[in-house]
């Protein structure tokens, strides 16, 4: 994806230099909200500054949709406090909508419109002329490499083509605070990595992003700091280093080409670590160290003892098994939605 020659000084269609003078932000406090006999918040606390991006993990129905919404203005809390930019989102509901841009789960463009009919109409539904609606349709679409597909139906897209389409629409307002809900919900690898290089020129040029997501190596990709919500409660805010040190900090890996060998492997590795080695792969043990200078003394040891490897590996634990450890459960295990 490219920035179009058009854009403004800075150079990103995603926010203009007016915005950059602005303290773009995002603070939530005790953050309530009930559904029924569902809490789907139980007094979320959010904080992201300015050109950074906050990753919000959680499984299905931890709540994560629902603070996005209620950041958005979509719902209204229970109870707790929220400001964008610096806007209260519940006494200032038209500033906030003025400062920020969504991104849903799903695509909402409409599919029978053409990409640029949909650009157009958010633009004028944003009190833009219609020259400018269609400048700035024109502009999004160069930067999404959507050119070509302009006069098409977006019926006739594929599903990454209105995934990038459905950006580009909450861009169309030039927002400094940008919601992303699952955005790369159901894309292939390349045009994940593909969204992932927007996010990174959006920040980069200044705005703040709020991505919650299902991908754990998208938020270790793209998140300055992580919050993980369960239950509608934050479990836990870190980086993403910070918390994969929650469970131990680093381990070795060992896959020994002989798989016969790992018995011999599993026995090294218990006098060298913290714990009983865990099988983590296929013919792959893992054990948790507290001495991050230990590989050179497990490449010696496999030596003496004759035992080839095909990887051998000292590392942080994943955000998975971190994810996991704080929750029970993997990020996709199915609960009531919220």
């Amino acid at each position: 994806m490219r920035a179009s020659s058009e854009s403004s000084g800075n150079n990103l269609p995603g926010i203009s230099d007016e915005e950059h003078s602005m303290t773009a932000t995002i603070e939530a406090a005790g953050l309530r909200k009930r559904f029924g006999t569902t809490q789907a918040l139980d007094g979320v606390d959010l904080y992201a500054e300015q050109g950074t991006v906050l990753g919000v993990l959680g499984p299905n129905g931890a709540g994560k949709t629902t603070a996005v919404r209620v950041l958005a203005t979509l719902l209204q809390a229970d109870s707790g406090t929220a400001t964008i930019a610096g806007y209260d989102v519940a006494k200032q509901p038209q500033k906030v909508r003025e400062t920020v841009g969504l991104t849903g789960q799903y695509a909402s463009v409409d599919e029978d419109l053409t990409g640029t009919e949909n650009l157009v109409m958010i633009g004028q539904l944003l009190n833009l002329s219609g020259a400018q609606a269609r400048v700035r349709a024109k502009e999004l679409l160069a930067w999404f490499d959507l050119t070509e597909a302009a006069g098409r139906p977006a019926k006739k897209y594929s599903g990454g083509m209105r995934r990038r389409l459905d950006l580009a629409a909450s861009l169309v307002g030039r927002p400094s605070v940008i919601f992303l809900d699952e955005p790369t919900t159901g894309l292939d690898p390349a045009k994940r990595e593909d969204m992932w290089d927007v996010v990174r020129n959006l920040v980069t040029e200044g705005s703040t992003v709020l991505l919650t997501t299902q991908y754990l190596e998208e938020a270790d990709a793209l998140a300055d700091k992580i919050t993980v919500i369960d239950h509608g409660r934050v479990i836990a805010n870190d980086t993403a280093d910070g918390l994969k040190r929650v469970i131990g900090g680093h381990r070795i890996k060992v896959r020994p080409t002989d798989p016969e060998q790992l018995g011999r492997v599993a026995t090294l590795l218990t006098r060298i670590g913290t714990g009983e080695p865990e099988a983590t792969g296929r013919n792959t043990l893992t054990v948790p160290v507290t001495d991050e200078t230990v590989l050179p003394v497990v490449v010696g040891q496999l030596a003496d003892a004759g035992i080839g490897v095909t990887e051998l590996s000292l590392h942080l634990p994943t955000l998975d098994e971190v994810f996991l450890t704080l929750t029970g459960k993997a990020t996709d295990d199915e609960e009531v939605a919220a």
